[in-house]
């Protein structure tokens, strides 16, 4: 495994022990195993990858994208990197590109798929294998991802415990197209369907890209003068930009009754969960460089002629509190 990625195998296996009483020893014996697959793929030699991407502004896209060019390049093969800016018509212009330069693979990145996948169909239809990261379509070999259905249902089940199954929630959902995070959205509503007594405030805020932070940090600000102490008991986001504008907005205001809940381990968050006055309840870590990884080796193995592969490969995550962030980084290779 790439020491500058991420934490070697050896580190790994190392960290089992003092994850098992955090409970992160199911996780990491499925991340030990993963990190085990990825260890030894077939050459890319004389292969052009191109790696693509919706952006890179935000932490899991860069991290994922790092690891991607560099485990290109480590096995042989030529990344053609590809980066949207997180603009749609930039975005589907990039994929329409694809099609015409004829690379012997495609990696992309995330994207809303109504917009993405005609062109996702194109880039199949014309005999390029296509693979995709956090974005099922039908028209790609294989898709790698976080196992989203179980992080939306350990984060909504955190949630209910925390409040015992009774508070008033503020939720963003501005993303819902994006497959990742409808499907965390669904989770949250699955699960509280079932506690009457937790109750969502109406309307849903609308987190936006770029500036994702601020915005965030603005529109919760502003309710806070609308609902004093005692009227909001949770913040929900479906990743953790929005969810570290809104703690920042609970810090500056003093709302220490208000926790927050959110996906991704940027780390901005885990640091901030650290901190003793911290609203941050918990967030729900990614791997993204594993996920990178992942996704090369896929390729290697399909072009090297193994055409078993699956349709999807889901990746661990891992909850974290303030209990456990500090073995989360050190499992992510962060620390």
């Amino acid at each position: 495994m790439n020491e500058h990625d991420g934490i070697s195998r050896r580190a790994l296996l190392g960290a089992s022990s003092a994850l098992l009483a955090l409970g992160l020893a199911a996780p990491l014996a499925r991340a030990t195993t993963q990190a085990a697959a990825e260890g030894e793929a077939p050459s890319l030699a004389g292969k052009r990858i191109a790696i693509s991407t919706v952006g890179t502004s935000i932490y899991f896209d860069s991290r994922a994208f790092q690891a991607q060019v560099e485990e290109v390049r480590r096995l042989g093969g030529t990344p053609i990197t590809l980066d949207a800016g997180r603009n749609d018509k930039a975005l589907v212009t990039q994929l329409q590109n694809l099609v015409t330069q004829k690379p012997d693979a495609v990696i992309h990145t995330l994207g809303t798929l109504s917009i993405i996948d005609p062109w996702f169909k194109r880039i199949a239809a014309a005999g390029i294998p296509l693979f995709t990261i956090e974005v099922p379509s039908q028209h790609a070999v294989n898709t790698v991802s976080a196992d989203n259905w179980s992080t939306g249902l350990v984060l909504a089940k955190k949630l209910v415990a925390d409040l015992r199954g009774k508070g008033r929630v503020l939720v963003f959902n501005g993303f819902y197209g994006v497959p990742s995070c409808g499907i965390r959205y669904d989770q949250l509503r699955l699960v509280t369907k079932y506690y009457p007594q937790i109750e969502f405030l109406q309307p849903e805020l609308r987190d936006v890209i770029p500036n994702t932070v601020q915005d965030a940090r603005a529109q919760v600000a502003a309710l806070l003068n609308k609902y004093p102490k005692g009227e909001i008991d949770a913040i929900w986001t479906a990743w953790d930009l929005p969810q570290l504008g809104a703690s920042q907005a609970l810090i500056e205001a003093g709302r220490k009754e208000i926790r927050t809940y959110g996906v991704d381990g940027t780390p901005e968050v885990l640091e901030l969960l650290k901190r003793p006055d911290s609203p941050v309840a918990a967030v729900v870590a990614q791997q993204p460089a594993l996920i990178g990884r992942i996704a090369v080796h896929n390729v290697a193995r399909y072009l090297a002629g193994e055409r078993d592969l699956p349709r999807e490969t889901f990746v661990d995550t891992l909850l974290t509190t303030a209990d456990n962030v500090d073995e989360v980084k050190r499992l992510r290779g962060d620390a």
